[in-house]
């Protein structure tokens, strides 16, 4: 007599846990088009506030539309973006348990950049501040300490400069091979605190690398109805013999 063959399942509770018979959380199958990748992944700058975009909603992180306030970032070989808090554990006189008093969070960005005509990495992060605008920054601050040489409006290096006093936002937009979206978030208040350039000889390229101190993260969602999926997934359904394939399932 055959043994039947149980379907293969998701373990979410330990009642149904099956090491050789099923994942754990949710169906990894097609986690090769349901995982995030670099390739999928578009970093984009415009102003301080998230709340400055019209349109923009802080409560819900919906914005109308990104089109002409936020610009991409290209040329990106490195994105670090980090939070962290300090946590102290406390007690108190009669308890022998500690608990947990947190201070205010801190949001540090470290980037590199291929170093090529064009804007160079400083200037790319400030493309989307309204007072800068795409025009000569050296002819808009201090002329005694420029930003930029005079004529050239696409490179900043001078940190001294006034111009480089205000602070960017930066939003980071995550989607998977299919082109669904897996989450947004938008770093508020950045300021750039150090630009570095390193050069060794028989190197292929020259990066160019600047880190930045920021006022937090705030969850947001920019792509519903602004960016279209990359492939139709109902083909990869097609193509899979098992329906529980979908691209747009995830058990829980």
């Amino acid at each position: 007599m055959a043994v039947e063959q149980s379907k293969f399942t998701v373990s979410n509770s330990i009642s149904n846990w099956n090491p050789q018979g099923s994942y754990v959380e949710r169906l990894m199958d097609n986690a090769a088009y349901t995982s995030a990748h670099p390739d999928d992944t578009l970093v984009l700058v415009g102003p301080s506030r998230f709340a400055n975009i019209a349109g923009a909603d802080v409560t819900t992180g919906a914005v109308a539309d990104i089109s002409n306030v936020l610009f991409p970032v290209g040329m990106l070989q490195s994105l670090v973006v980090s939070q962290s808090r300090n946590v102290v554990p406390t007690t108190a006189i009669g308890s022998g348990r500690a608990f947990m008093m947190a201070g205010k969070s801190t949001t540090q960005l470290q980037i590199g950049r291929l170093f090529a005509k064009g804007r160079n990495l400083q200037r790319a992060l400030m493309r989307g501040i309204k007072e800068i605008g795409d025009g000569d920054i050296s002819e808009k601050f201090n002329i005694y300490e420029p930003a930029n040489p005079k004529g050239n409006p696409g490179a900043m290096y001078n940190m001294d400069s006034e111009a480089m006093l205000i602070p960017f936002g930066m939003a980071v937009m995550f989607r998977d091979k299919a082109g669904n979206d897996l989450g947004s978030f938008y770093i508020e208040s950045c300021m750039i605190n150090s630009y570095s350039v390193q050069l060794a000889a028989g190197q292929n390229v020259i990066m160019e690398n600047v880190s930045a101190v920021c006022d937090r993260i705030l969850p947001v969602t920019l792509s519903g109805g602004v960016v279209g999926k990359f492939f139709n997934p109902n083909g990869v359904d097609v193509l899979s013999a098992d329906s529980s394939l979908n691209v747009n399932s995830e058990i829980t």
